[in-house]
């Protein structure tokens, strides 16, 4: 039996084909689930039309997770459109430019708050405003896209410090949630060729790093392998794990310089 046989899934943050939550949503209705997508702002046109290139287009909700209104919404929608929830992958992340590149000391409050809210919040945003819909289907699984928050990256700046936020909000998120019988889980990725990865300054060098180093080697390109550890965490495989950070990196994380 497919392994998501008969479950439906919120994909958050399909922007372009070579999106990691692209490939999740791709993988999860080979696997068997119903999907609806969101998308937001400029980039919601964007989702829409790459949800076309989806075996079975789903379809697309506006969600900007800044604005409570929206999560009110889709929370709504999805009651009358199935009345149950399944499992959510939360892959939203987003960080003004002067909170990259090299200018973690000069970055504004300002700003600093929209990557926390964005790229952390939003989390405990996602789970708690749809977690009626998760309790009604007996459980669910909320599962993550990270990046490893416990090092200093180069050029990372106030996005790694929002990743180590959105990690922290994950265990809070597990102690919880299980008492409702939902599973929140995070995916640390190895670096992908990405539209968000282009929008961050000096990841190339990063990127090399990467092939050097990691123990099983790592293809910048391909995505499917992360996309099948968000999938088996949406899965019945894993009824007994939460509060966990599953590192898809090819070992990287694991070994030194």
């Amino acid at each position: 039996m497919a392994l998501l046989a008969g479950k439906r899934i919120l994909v958050t943050g399909v922007l372009t084909d070579d999106s990691i939550a692209y490939a999740v949503a791709e993988l999860a209705q080979k696997e068997g689930a119903e999907l609806v997508l969101t998308g937001a702002g400029r980039g919601l046109g964007l989702t829409k039309r790459v949800a076309n290139h989806l075996p079975t287009p789903p379809p697309v909700l506006e969600l900007d997770v800044t604005v409570p209104e929206h999560m009110t919404e889709v929370a709504r929608d999805l009651s009358e459109r199935w009345g149950t929830l399944d499992g959510v992958l939360h892959s939203i992340a987003y960080a003004p430019q002067s909170c990259l590149g090299g200018g973690f000391l000069d970055a504004p409050w300002d700003d600093v708050q929209v990557a926390l809210h964005i790229s952390a919040y939003s989390l405990k945003s996602l789970a708690v405003g749809l977690l009626p819909l998760m309790q009604a289907a007996g459980g669910g699984s909320v599962v993550g896209l990270d990046f490893d928050a416990s090092v200093a990256w180069p050029f990372y700046d106030w996005m790694g410090v929002a990743k180590a936020a959105l990690e922290s909000t994950s265990r809070y998120l597990a102690r919880d949630l299980a008492k409702h019988k939902v599973r929140i889980n995070l995916v640390s990725s190895g670096p992908l060729r990405t539209i968000s990865e282009k929008s961050i300054p000096g990841t190339t060098a990063l990127e090399g790093a990467w092939g050097e180093h990691a123990p099983l080697g790592w293809d910048i390109t391909d995505p499917s392998a992360v996309a099948k550890a968000c999938v088996a965490l949406l899965s019945d495989l894993f009824p007994a794990t939460t509060g966990e950070i599953v590192h898809v990196d090819g070992g990287f994380h694991a070994v030194g310089a």
